[in-house]
């Protein structure tokens, strides 16, 4: 990803950054200053991205959860209106 196509510049505005006193574990310490030495970004880019990404699956699952809760509340209606229709075609072929 260059810097071009950063999601941070995408998503997240210079103007509304907000401070942070961040404590990392030691081992994901190290990892995130070796990939971001590699991909030659800044800390604070890097961390703003995966957070930016890390939000975005969290809503996807969020939302899949409430989908799941909501199709589930409307089953037992659309069953029942399927075998009306089933009915209504039914009637149909037999006349």
């Amino acid at each position: 990803m260059t810097k071009k196509e950063s999601i941070y510049d995408k998503y997240i505005p210079l103007s509304n950054m907000k401070s942070l006193s961040l404590k990392l574990d030691e081992n994901v310490f190290k990892d995130t200053e070796e990939i971001t030495h590699v991909l030659n970004c800044a800390r604070n880019r890097y961390i703003n991205e995966a957070l930016a990404l890390y939000n975005k699956y969290n809503k996807r699952q969020i939302l899949k959860k409430k989908l799941q809760r909501e199709s589930g509340l409307v089953k037992l209606d659309s069953m029942q209106i399927l075998e009306i229709f089933e009915q209504l075609d039914d009637r149909n072929e037999t006349i």
